[in-house]
């Protein structure tokens, strides 16, 4: 049980899957609030706590895990965003609904602060997680606390949703999205901000002899086949005339990162291959004179801020492309590829300007104030 002396701060989002970019939120956050309310009771609500809480273990003193609210999302008779947001609603407001939950959704309801944490996983590729939403407003509801939302990517829109996920969002005491699209989706461009991996606290460092190429491929969420990406990549390669002895490649999320490595491995010897809990134990191999092919986003994200050059791979329609956008509209650097067919130039050096990066910073450490205050001590409470 928390202490009713101390605040209660439950955090919501996606880690412990895993996925690099999912874990790197988290684990800024928890940075963050281990610096600025180390004495606060700290939930993370996330879909497999357990492997969360051994990924992000140690990083807030009293930071624990459960996984109520996605219990929630999934236990609601129908899958739509309207119906499973109605549902889950209605279950934070009477747990009874939810008997196999109760415990955890009474401690939901005591939250001085409810942080739905940056992502890109409110949206139509997985429909009931509107239901996050509604779990945050009706446990403030009940609390008095706040609901906060940083760092959202909201598209593509689930059919019909836009209307629910303004309503939602318009309870919110705070609400940043990380894209142009989720602002448009709103119909609130006060709202658009950036991802959560610019946290100050989320910082990864270059590391010294990094390999000269890293790739980052992956299989799921894709329109492509594997190796459709596997022939642009080896392409790619052979005109840049790179040794394969300097290449890595990094896995982003097990197992789905290892399938096009798998149809390269043989073409590729000597390259090397770093499971995700190396990436994860010894950091994303970053440094400023890198290149990097990469389909997904965070490592993007991650070798911009280091200065080092790169190509994103889109592979769908719609998700990823905005996402990456959202990186070159600010300044990464890297060129987006679309079209597999074609194979470009091998980039030159790249990555955010340092005053840039700098401004990128600050601007993510002035809206952490604003959600949870700047001094270190037990952190804010909800007024009386």
């Amino acid at each position: 049980m928390a202490d009713d002396r101390r605040p209660l701060y439950h955090l919501v989002g996606t880690a412990g899957f895993p996925n690099y970019g999912d874990e790197l939120i988290a684990a800024g956050w928890l940075r963050h609030l281990a610096r600025t309310a180390p004495g606060a009771d700290v939930w993370l609500d996330c879909p497999s706590p357990g492997t969360a809480a051994v990924l992000l273990d140690g990083l807030h003193p009293r930071a624990r895990f459960t996984d109520t609210i996605w219990r929630l999302c999934h236990a609601a008779p129908e899958g739509g965003p309207w119906e499973t947001a109605a549902w889950v609603r209605s279950a934070v407001a009477d747990p009874g609904l939810a008997p196999r939950w109760v415990a955890g959704v009474e401690l939901l309801r005591r939250a001085d602060v409810v942080h739905v944490v940056g992502g890109g996983y409110v949206n139509g590729i997985w429909p009931r997680h509107a239901g996050v939403l509604a779990a945050a407003v009706a446990a403030v509801e009940h609390s008095g606390g706040r609901a906060v939302a940083t760092g959202q990517g909201l598209t593509p829109e689930a059919d019909g949703a836009g209307p629910l996920l303004r309503s939602l969002l318009e309870r919110f005491a705070l609400v940043e999205v990380r894209d142009e699209a989720s602002a448009r989706l709103l119909d609130r461009p006060d709202t658009l901000g950036l991802d959560d991996a610019f946290l100050p606290a989320a910082a990864v460092p270059a590391v010294d002899d990094a390999p000269r190429v890293v790739l980052c491929l992956q299989s799921d969420l894709s329109d492509r086949p594997a190796e459709a990406l596997a022939t642009f990549v080896l392409g790619a390669l052979r005109r840049w005339e790179v040794d394969p002895g300097e290449v890595a490649v990094v896995e982003g999320s097990p197992g789905q990162d290892r399938v096009v490595y798998a149809l390269l491995e043989h073409e590729l010897p000597g390259a090397r291959f770093v499971p995700f809990d190396a990436v994860w134990r010894d950091g994303l191999p970053v440094a400023a004179d890198q290149t990097w092919i990469s389909t997904r986003f965070h490592p993007h994200l991650v070798g911009a801020a280091v200065g080092a050059g790169g190509i994103a791979v889109s592979l769908n329609g719609d998700y990823y492309p905005t996402k990456h956008r959202s990186l070159t509209a600010l300044g990464s650097g890297w060129e987006l590829v679309t079209d597999l067919g074609a194979t470009p130039d091998r980039p030159g050096p790249g990555g955010f300007p340092p005053a840039v990066l700098t401004d990128l910073r600050e601007r993510k450490a002035a809206l952490a104030d604003r959600v949870y205050g700047r001094r270190a001590g037990h952190g804010i409470r909800r007024s009386a």
